[in-house]
């Protein structure tokens, strides 16, 4: 799997950007990508150091609208942290 595919996007929310001071940074993943992928599409695409991967499933929630019901999707999320020094710029806090 290629790296572009692994990294979806960044999760932007107010408790990714809280994350960052501690250098964790928040992506939404491919379903299939386990933590090896992940960690090796970061560092390609971001040339820094990943310490540690977490990931997590982020399971579908029922919505309503008017008589029309559904789900919302379901995904996988990872939170990569970083080793000391490295950042990635792309989310923009300091």
């Amino acid at each position: 799997m290629d790296a572009r595919q692994v990294i979806i996007r960044p999760i932007i929310s107010e408790k990714s950007y809280g994350a960052i001071n501690d250098n964790k940074y928040t992506f939404e993943v491919h379903l299939n990508a386990d933590k090896p992928h992940v960690r090796a599409a970061v560092e390609e695409i971001f040339k820094v150091h990943v310490i540690g991967v977490n990931t997590m499933n982020v399971k579908r929630k029922p919505k309503r609208r008017g008589a029309h019901r559904g789900f919302t999707r379901h995904w996988k999320k990872a939170v990569v942290e970083l080793a000391p020094g490295d950042r990635i710029e792309f989310f923009g806090a300091t």
